[in-house]
């Protein structure tokens, strides 16, 4: 499955992104989603993903995020997004989604766990 990720951009504090995750090559309605992320000189993090399906597709924040973000799915379109809110500058860097067929509910937030991954998108909040 192919990923490919937008939305990015710049924007200012306490403002809205939404970005997407569409995915080609295979439907990838039952594989885990994860949105993770990179700042400069910092180890890439986890942010959000779902569950597969098969787990009843529960969805996962990081702590740093839960509030704020949401992630959704839209099955039809084979696009996973992830609405950002009250966007703080500490939130800038550049956004990946991440998939994988297999995953279980205990690696979710581990970034090398996924196989498929895409771009990456940047998000510049300014203060």
């Amino acid at each position: 499955v192919q990923l490919q990720a937008s939305g990015g951009g710049l924007v200012q504090a306490g403002g809205s992104l939404r970005l997407s995750c569409a995915a080609s090559g295979r439907t990838f309605s039952n594989y885990a989603v994860g949105w993770f992320r990179q700042a400069p000189g910092k180890e890439r993090e986890f942010v959000a993903a779902f569950s597969r399906s098969g787990s009843g597709s529960r969805t996962y924040y990081a702590d740093s995020v839960k509030g704020r973000f949401t992630i959704s799915r839209d099955n039809a379109k084979n696009t996973v997004y992830l609405q950002m809110s009250s966007l703080k500058p500490e939130d800038t860097a550049v956004y990946y989604c991440a998939a994988d067929p297999a995953l279980i509910l205990g690696l979710l937030r581990v970034s090398r766990e996924y196989d498929y991954w895409g771009q990456g998108t940047q998000v510049t909040v300014s203060s």
